[in-house]
């Protein structure tokens, strides 16, 4: 038999963690003094103390830990599903590093540019939550990307030529839509993309789709790198509020905040008006 200090130093694990992994029913000393407490290991131990640490290592939570060693047959899938979810964290945390360096490196600024006269096909998005914690968030950001990548296979399909990204607004283009959206009824979300078409083409959408005519005018737009998050959001609300005054006349109308979806972040704008009088 081994004392644990033997123990310890031929498994490289401290007293301390042998003791938590004793708590813990991941590695039980094959004896322990009822008198004096002190804990004895079997030679043979050493392989399953070797197990412990490999899966430890590799950020395994002493659950799944546990999980591993109580089920064998379940110990590969475990562990796949483990790396599955660190590369997830990864790829998270490689994006937050992205978006960080470059919010460091250029603070995003807001700036007016002229947007062209266009034609427009929009849809309403059904079914998406106000976005009131991280989940909703979530689930309403899954279903405004999942309406606009169906709204571009709708104009694909008709054969339809996309000028530029799709973007998202919130519903409040008429009386009724503000309604729905202060009551909180919904639908909060509208989808649309810029088109060239004939105007058979457009009239031959689908019911749902509605066409419409943009004039042209100026608007202030913000590039925000990383995720879209409410953060972001009202992080992006505030710049272009302070953005104004552009002068006496004109103010930045953040209600019709248009945005469309990078890969590496968010272009929100939104259309310089008249003051109302």
């Amino acid at each position: 038999m081994l004392s644990i200090s033997e123990f310890s130093e031929m498994c490289h694990l401290s007293p301390q963690a042998l003791r938590f992994y004793h708590a813990e029913g991941l590695l039980v000393p094959a004896d322990v003094d009822e008198r004096t407490g002190y804990r004895s290991y079997a030679f043979e131990q050493v392989e399953r103390a070797m197990i412990v640490t490999l899966l430890r290592d590799t950020g395994m939570s002493v659950k799944l830990v546990r999980q591993s060693l109580d089920e064998p047959d379940r110990a590969a899938a475990l562990l796949a599903s483990h790396d599955a979810e660190l590369r997830r964290q990864r790829a998270a945390q490689d994006e937050a590093i992205r978006a960080a360096r470059a919010l460091s490196v250029a603070q995003p600024q807001p700036r007016q540019r002229h947007r062209p006269a266009t034609t427009v096909v929009a849809r309403m998005v059904h079914g998406t939550p106000l976005g009131r914690d991280a989940r909703e968030w979530e689930t309403a950001e899954a279903a405004i990307a999942a309406a606009s990548d169906d709204l571009v296979r709708l104009l694909e399909e008709a054969g339809i030529t996309r000028l530029g990204r799709p973007w998202r607004a919130l519903a409040l283009e008429s009386p009724e839509q503000d309604r729905r959206v202060l009551d909180g009824e919904g639908p909060f979300w509208i989808v649309k993309v810029a088109v060239a078409a004939t105007a058979a083409a457009l009239t031959a959408l689908p019911a749902g789709t509605d066409v419409q005519e943009h004039p042209a005018y100026d608007e202030m737009s913000i590039f925000m790198p990383g995720r879209h998050t409410m953060a972001q959001y009202c992080t992006t609300i505030l710049r272009l509020l302070d953005a104004q005054p552009l002068d006496d006349d004109r103010f930045v109308n953040v209600a019709r905040l248009r945005q469309e979806i990078h890969e590496d972040g968010v272009l929100s704008s939104a259309p310089v008006e008249p003051r109302p009088q």
